[in-house]
């Protein structure tokens, strides 16, 4: 069987959920990843979840990386298959993708913010991608909403 190149998109987490935080991704272009394996962390603003390779086959090039916040239905990764059960998802770009750097959460220049972090620092009126001094202690070594909370109450004392 022929191989192919498939766009495979950010999953949808449901009506009321529109858009994810990259936490993780856990592959870069070259690697091969197995149907299921673990390829990324992704949240919401209810849950953080894994998020599994849809098929067998090699990473052609990323479309995200760790920090970003994406839309449901955006396209997440490329993926070389055989497996023609995916056909529907087939790229229809040539190779339109610039494939991103391989990072991880803890290489980034900035903390991974969580969506309840961010809500709280911009409740407060600050800019969380100007915020340089607050601890990360939540999973991964992401900003919680726990570290803004303290963040806030030690300004205020």
């Amino acid at each position: 069987m022929a191989n192919f190149i498939i766009d495979v998109p950010v999953p949808s987490m449901g009506a009321t959920v529109s858009e994810l935080t990259v936490i993780t991704i856990k592959n870069k272009p070259g690697d091969r990843v197995a149907k299921g394996q673990k390829i990324a962390e992704l949240e919401s603003d209810k849950s953080i979840f894994e998020y599994e390779a849809p098929a067998d086959g090699l990473v052609i090039a990323l479309a995200a990386k760790p920090g970003e916040v994406l839309q449901s239905g955006a396209l997440f990764l490329r993926l070389e298959t055989d497996d023609a059960s995916l056909r529907h998802l087939e790229s229809k770009v040539a190779c339109g993708v610039t494939p991103v750097a391989a990072t991880s959460a803890k290489s980034a220049a900035a903390p991974v913010w969580t969506p309840r972090a961010t809500k709280l620092a911009q409740e407060a009126g600050l800019d969380p991608t100007k915020l340089t001094d607050i601890a990360a202690t939540g999973p991964g070594g992401r900003v919680s909403g726990d570290d803004v909370a303290g963040y806030l109450a030690a300004r205020k004392s």
